[in-house]
């Protein structure tokens, strides 16, 4: 094993804070000292952000359950193989905006393409590249799309019946990998998510550090 960084993925439905919540952690494990790769799915790459102008564009409202899984999946291989992998061998923290739990959430449970399924062919795609720690922010769906503004893409779109599956779905993945996966209530101020997050973080860095 040659990597020696660490790999933090940010997990969650739509509206839960996310990104706010990478932009305070990078802030932080910067101001720590630490060299952070800040990332996102589908994304992070020339090809992954083309990919993600097309997944979300809701002119491709008809695109099938499958077609939209296969595009992930090539995105995140591309992100794996040529900026995380670097990455963590470089010795750096990856903070990403998503990853393979989305595809076994969005895709395997809110797509109803099978849960265990979607796992293995993640593997498959990243070559078992996976996070270190993962932090689901857990949020009714409504009260996520309530917190959302502009114009919806086509993954907002959905009905909500979509979204409460793709809550099941991270919810089954957190049960399933509790080691790695911790739900933080994304209900609570952003500030107090912060605060759990980082006790999460500083463990998962201090022991890949001794």
């Amino acid at each position: 094993m040659t990597e020696q960084g660490c790999f933090i993925s940010l997990e969650g439905g739509e509206g839960v804070g996310k990104s706010t919540l990478a932009d305070a952690l990078e802030e932080r494990l910067r101001a720590a000292g630490h060299t952070v790769l800040r990332t996102r799915e589908p994304g992070g790459t020339t090809f992954g952000e083309s990919v993600r102008a097309l997944v979300l564009d809701p002119a491709h409202e008809g695109l099938s359950a499958w077609s939209e899984l296969f595009l992930m999946l090539a995105a995140r291989a591309q992100l794996v193989h040529q900026e995380i992998r670097p990455a963590l061998e470089r010795g750096e923290i990856v903070l990403c905006d998503r990853f393979a739990d989305a595809s076994v959430a969005y895709q395997g449970v809110g797509r109803e393409l099978g849960f265990e399924r979607v796992r293995d062919l993640n593997s498959s795609a990243t070559g078992g590249c996976m996070p270190d720690l993962t932090l689901f922010l857990d949020l009714d769906p409504r009260v996520g799309r309530a917190r959302q503004s502009g114009e919806a893409d086509r993954m907002e779109r959905e009905e909500m019946h979509f979204h409460e599956r793709v809550r099941e779905g991270y919810q089954l993945a957190a049960k399933a990998e509790p080691d790695r996966i911790h739900t933080l209530n994304a209900s609570l101020s952003a500030a107090e998510v912060l605060d759990y997050a980082w006790i999460l973080i500083l463990n998962v860095t201090e022991c890949k550090s001794s």
